[in-house]
């Protein structure tokens, strides 16, 4: 498959097309680095947080194995947070707090290059648009009276190809960050109701009082 025609693409789209499209790539690659981050983290692994919780509100232990998803993890630590001797509940309470932001930063990771993406890549493309317009119209100045007004309408045509580029970029980048936020979003609500559950259990039930004493 040859490549002139699309070399030819970028040519006439000037500069400003060429950094849109290293930033199609880049929003490309954090994309599937983001998606096998979260793979990693097992935010789609199944829960065992709900066994976890009934299992602590009757029996005041804490579970035998450990967390393979994110709200795993924060349950399983403030449980234990809990049972550590050396903690009160207020120390307990701000392990369980560092703990879950830490998870919630693993999460996050790459939001602000895709948001640095999706502001820059439309302004780019209007900046090429931009330009291309200046050059089009020098083009016309310079020609005088004998301008072909298909000469300036197919160079309008390319300065705009700029314009369509930056916004085909932008709209995906923000689309990948609404995803990250609403799934971030959604396991930050799970570790809030979890935590507290786990630490009203133990205010509320004397023998898990005990127990985390």
């Amino acid at each position: 498959m040859s490549l002139a025609p699309l070399i030819d693409f970028m040519v006439r789209g000037g500069p400003a097309l060429w950094v849109i499209a290293a930033l199609s790539v880049l929003t490309l690659t954090l994309f599937f680095w983001r998606v096998i981050g979260l793979a990693q983290a097992g935010v789609w692994h199944k829960r065992q947080t709900e066994a976890w919780l009934e299992q602590w509100s009757v029996e005041g232990a804490a579970p035998a194995c450990a967390g393979s998803t994110p709200l795993d993890r924060v349950t399983l630590s403030a449980i234990r947070a809990l049972l550590t001797p050396e903690f009160s509940p207020e120390i307990a309470e701000k392990e369980t707090i560092r703990i879950a932001k830490a998870e919630l930063a693993t999460l996050r990771r790459g939001l602000r290059p895709l948001e640095l993406i999706a502001a820059i890549a439309p302004l780019v493309g209007l900046l090429g648009t931009v330009l291309g317009m200046i050059g089009a119209f020098q083009a016309l100045q310079e020609s005088s009276s004998g301008a072909d007004p298909s000469v300036l309408a197919g160079g309008i045509w390319e300065a705009l190809l700029t314009t369509a580029a930056g916004m085909a970029v932008a709209i995906p980048a923000s689309a990948l960050v609404s995803w990250i936020e609403g799934l971030t979003e959604r396991e930050q609500a799970a570790m809030e109701d979890a935590t507290t559950r786990v630490f009203t259990a133990a205010a509320t039930h004397p023998a898990l009082r005990h127990a985390a004493e």
